[in-house]
């Protein structure tokens, strides 16, 4: 039995990567289009939510998404959630339409195809480099004095232990929202570490809990403040993920 279930996660996890390829190569042409100039993003972004569907039924996950409150168009948000699957980055596509850029780890620039487009999309950050931090701010500066919103995991990162719940925040996604004063939108993503984790031989199709909470404001807000509003969205994300993990 278990030599069939590692076979299963092999062939799965290879159609994963299978199903990224497919929607990129038949909309190539338009995704190229898309990305010449900054302001062909939003015809990007729209694109980029169909490859995410894509796969996400594709592997067999269904999403079911409450929420608490719902963005308003043409408004910029900052974005974040807790962070346990590549499937983080196909979700959040598929359940916000109001177009943003990721602020991601550099090393998904490795996957083909995929990497290529991320590297051109993205705002990427080098955990490692001082310099790239500063350069991810600015750049982060300048999408949401274009209208966009920024998404951040603000965990920095998938934790390497599973067992952690929620690691600890960085303040950068904290930091921007203050700068701009903008509202914060916390995410929670329930059962993406169970449905596709980072461990290789793990996971299996099903449903894909979440919840959009209500957004927490910055205005008048100022720097000195950005420990305690980071501490206050982890508080937030931590509790819910408490409530779903008591229901499943």
């Amino acid at each position: 039995m278990k030599g069939i279930k590692i076979v299963f996660w092999v062939i799965w996890r290879i159609w994963f990567y299978i199903l990224m390829a497919i929607p990129i190569l038949i909309m190539l042409p338009f995704l190229l289009a898309s990305i010449i100039t900054e302001s062909g993003y939003p015809y990007f972004f729209r694109m980029a939510r169909i490859w995410a569907k894509f796969i996400l039924y594709g592997m067999g996950f269904y999403y079911k998404i409450k929420r608490e409150q719902k963005l308003e168009r043409g408004k910029s948000y900052m974005i974040v959630a807790n962070h346990t699957s590549m499937t983080d980055i196909m979700l959040m596509l598929a359940i916000i339409k109001n177009p943003f850029v990721f602020v991601g780890k550099k090393e998904l620039v490795k996957i083909p195809l995929f990497g290529f487009f991320y590297k051109r999309t993205c705002i990427l950050v080098d955990r490692n480099s001082s310099k790239s931090k500063n350069d991810v701010f600015k750049r982060a500066q300048d999408r949401l004095n274009q209208g966009l919103s920024i998404c951040i995991f603000p965990e920095g990162g998938v934790p390497d232990d599973e067992s952690i719940l929620l690691d600890e925040f960085k303040d950068g996604a904290f930091r921007l929202a203050i700068e701009h004063q903008i509202p914060i939108v916390p995410i929670v993503f329930a059962d993406n570490k169970e449905r596709f984790s980072y461990t290789f031989l793990s996971g299996s199709p099903g449903k894909m809990r979440g919840k959009i909470l209500s957004f927490i404001e910055t205005k008048g807000l100022t720097g000195e403040n950005r420990k305690e509003l980071r501490d206050q969205v982890r508080q937030v994300i931590y509790n819910k993920l408490l409530e779903f993990k008591s229901v499943k």
